[in-house]
């Protein structure tokens, strides 16, 4: 893992296709997120986006290759609306956005959420032909959502359920 750039707003990894960074990068998006004045709760949610995306990018695309790179780009955005952007670049064949679907909720087993939780956790996503191949997926979340989602507790212990329950 190299870090290209981390300027005041902006925070650039080249990363290799091996899970055993992901610890390294959840620290590093997580520090930095609050670093710019996110809650502990809104960095979590950013975390997990980066951390489930880049472990699909690692099990989908490279097809738990290690020998390939991510590019993840993170900076504070203003327009469309002030908030954080991330920018994962992988190097693989372009897989078109209508494929990329999580399974049904219904169907619960473990895996195939990573889809589900990455929208769940953002604003905003997007999948699109990187120049010269690959995808390029571009993630963000505003400070103050105009349509705003339901919070979704990551961090949150299980609940003891009563009788009555």
């Amino acid at each position: 893992m190299s870090a290209l750039s981390q300027r005041k707003n902006l925070l650039e990894l080249d990363l290799p296709s091996d899970p055993r960074f992901l610890c390294k990068v959840r620290r590093t998006v997580c520090d930095w997120s609050l670093q710019h004045r996110w809650t502990a709760q809104q960095a979590a949610k950013i975390t997990l986006a980066v951390d489930e995306a880049i472990t699909n990018i690692i099990r989908h695309v490279y097809k738990c290759d290690l020998n390939n790179r991510i590019l993840l780009t993170v900076r504070e955005v203003e327009e469309p609306s002030p908030g954080v952007e991330i920018r994962l670049r992988d190097f693989g064949q372009f897989c078109d956005p209508e494929q990329i679907q999580g399974r049904a909720l219904e169907d619960v087993r473990p895996g195939g959420l990573g889809v589900h939780i990455i929208r769940a956790m953002m604003d905003f996503v997007e999948y699109a032909p990187a120049p010269g191949g690959g995808t390029l997926l571009v993630m963000r979340k505003f400070r103050a959502s105009k349509a705003a989602k339901p919070e979704v507790a990551i961090d949150a212990e299980p609940r003891k359920r009563s009788a009555n329950q």
